[in-house]
């Protein structure tokens, strides 16, 4: 049913496609808690992280901000800014709570160091997509052979620290996780169907 692979070329050929809901900017604790504790309710969402770049190898920046999305929401959650709340901590704990990604064993070890609890509930889409032999495992690849669509990746080497994050870095954190959520969707559907 899928490609199992796309080109740079045969991608730039598709619709773009950005995240156009509610995007939610959380930077202080009190209100993360709040957040953090009515997304206990959502069974799926779309996760990410973004990490400022470092060009010194071997040296990882903290993470600097954590994505949830549901299909019309995107919260980012600016850990650069708090420590990691502990409603926000119970929610990446939940092993009812799917949180969908992309490989996420970094951005899980990432999250470790803020953090010397096991963190659980993680679905990783490089893992589902190898049930269609797609071979191309990249998020913005993947969303072109899954949903038919192209996503940007301009701002993913932008200063994720700043000050205030711009209107693009927002767009660009919110479709990240939020075109997880849209392909895990996609390929839950498609095994249902195949199973009846």
């Amino acid at each position: 049913m899928f490609l199992s692979e796309i080109s740079k070329e045969e991608l730039h050929t598709l619709s773009p496609s950005q995240f156009d809901g509610k995007i939610h900017v959380i930077e202080r604790y009190g209100v993360a808690e709040i957040v953090a504790e009515r997304l206990r309710s959502c069974p799926i969402l779309g996760f990410d992280t973004e990490t400022r770049p470092s060009f010194t190898k071997g040296k990882a920046n903290r993470v600097a901000l954590l994505q949830l999305a549901t299909a019309s929401d995107a919260y980012l959650f600016r850990l650069c800014k708090m420590d990691l709340p502990k409603n926000l901590l119970a929610l990446l704990r939940d092993t009812k709570i799917l949180k969908i990604g992309v490989a996420i064993k970094n951005d899980l070890a990432l999250l470790k160091r803020l953090t010397k609890v096991d963190l659980e509930g993680f679905v990783d889409l490089q893992d589902m997509v190898q049930e269609h032999d797609i071979k191309n495992i990249g998020l913005a690849k993947m969303a072109g052979i899954v949903l038919g669509v192209r996503i940007s990746k301009s701002q993913q080497l932008s200063n994720w620290e700043n000050k205030m994050l711009t209107p693009a870095q927002q767009r660009y954190a919110a479709t990240d996780a939020w075109i997880c959520y849209l392909i895990y969707e996609k390929l839950i559907k498609l095994r249902m169907k195949n199973e009846e």
